[in-house]
């Protein structure tokens, strides 16, 4: 290996959406970053659609993370302004989300999650008040529900505008192939695919399920979850104005438009290791969206992508540090977009040892809650399908 080829205060391994903001927020720190990807924003970045809903996958195992997520969202109107083109260059909207349900049994689920759950925040609309709002909506709906609280970004423009907050000479385009560590364990520096090494007083791992391939995380806490998303366009075609959350008898199936006319159908959630796209889980996204929409099938098919997200067993992210030179940021499962701008705080943070801001639970996302030591025997998180999820 020669010597290293850079030195820098902070090297972030990961330019998904959070390793980019992590780097974006160091650097206006004043710190001199590397941000480090052999494919910059091609994870789950290159497939979100981008719904920033604080409550919009609350179960009971996700309870403990709406105080984040309303943080989170929160802080999205004064991140995307701060970036090069503002929040038009991001593709941000504040334009509400309907919640909607197919037959009488997707009423009483939606009816039971918003009453259970004061932080959906989402009030009860007439279904013909829904469709005065939104005409593309399907008639005979069984309910619907608005939460203005709820926006949406494009996380494709976002990741660019976020590249665009970085000098050109931030970004390496090469894989991380192992950190560099010395006496105790302490990380100094991350080794690339190229033999060459960029040497770090702090080193940020964000690279989704990579991270623990580099040795960041505790062993098996992260797995995959895959999902299929589809890409459609209305050619012309009326568009939505709102982003729609739907329950197609008990499946899960959302609808995000974008400002250019195309619309982002989403998503399965799937645990069998595949990285294709399914066919299966294409026609069924498509069949639920029809039914919420029905000139979804007139409009042009775009593109289909799966990709894996990184999964903890109790749905929160891996957000700390795990050893002297190293912080970790990932396990953000269908949330890395909104959390995003909290994550790059908090990283932002822990590099200059600042405490973390006022009302987040910093210790809720501490890696070291994963140590074999402080596991509870048998925990562990059961596959999720789409059925009954919000989001």
């Amino acid at each position: 290996m020669s010597g290293a080829d850079s030195r820098v205060d902070v090297a972030v391994v990961g330019a998904g959406i959070v390793g980019t903001a992590i780097a974006v927020a160091c650097a206006r720190a004043g710190r001199s970053v590397r941000l480090i990807d052999p494919r910059p924003g091609d994870g789950a970045t290159y497939a979100a659609a981008g719904m920033l809903s604080p409550a919009g996958e609350l179960q009971h195992t996700e309870r403990a993370a709406v105080a984040l997520h309303r943080a989170a969202a929160a802080a999205y109107p004064d991140f995307v302004a701060s970036l090069p083109g503002g929040a038009a260059a991001c593709g941000y909207e504040a334009a509400p989300t309907l919640l909607v349900g197919v037959d009488d049994a997707d009423r009483r689920r939606i009816v039971e999650l918003v009453d259970a759950a004061p932080a959906v925040q989402a009030e009860r609309r007439s279904v013909r008040e829904a469709r005065a709002a939104e005409p593309l909506l399907a008639p005979g709906l069984s309910c619907a529900y608005a939460a203005d609280g709820d926006h949406r970004v494009d996380p494709r423009a976002l990741v660019r505008a976020l590249r665009g907050a970085l000098a050109p000479s931030a970004l390496r385009p090469l894989a991380a192939r192992r950190l560099l560590r010395g006496r105790g364990g302490a990380v100094h520096g991350v080794e690339l695919s190229d033999g060459t090494a960029i040497a770090a007083a702090e080193v940020v791992v964000a690279n989704a399920l990579g991270a623990a391939d580099l040795g960041a995380t505790p062993p098996g806490v992260l797995r995959p979850v895959h999902g299929d998303i589809l890409r459609l366009h209305a050619a012309g075609l009326p568009r939505l104005a709102h982003t729609v959350r739907s329950l197609v008898r008990g499946r899960a199936v959302y609808l995000v438009p974008r400002v250019d006319g195309g619309l982002v159908v989403g998503a399965t959630e799937r645990e069998d290791a595949d990285d294709a796209v399914s066919a299966g889980g294409v026609s069924a996204l498509l069949r639920d969206a029809a039914e919420v929409m029905p000139l979804v099938d007139e409009y042009r098919f775009v593109e289909a992508t799966a990709r894996a997200r990184p999964a903890t067993p109790d749905h929160l992210p891996l957000v700390g540090r795990t050893a002297p030179g190293l912080v970790v940021a990932t396990g953000t499962h269908r949330n890395g977009v909104l959390l995003a701008p909290l994550i790059a705080d908090l990283c932002r943070r822990i590099v200059d040892d600042v405490a973390p801001p006022r009302g987040v639970e910093a210790d809720l996302l501490d890696p070291g809650r994963f140590a074999p030591s402080r596991l509870e025997p048998g925990r562990d998180a059961a596959p999720r399908d789409r059925e009954g999820v919000l989001a």
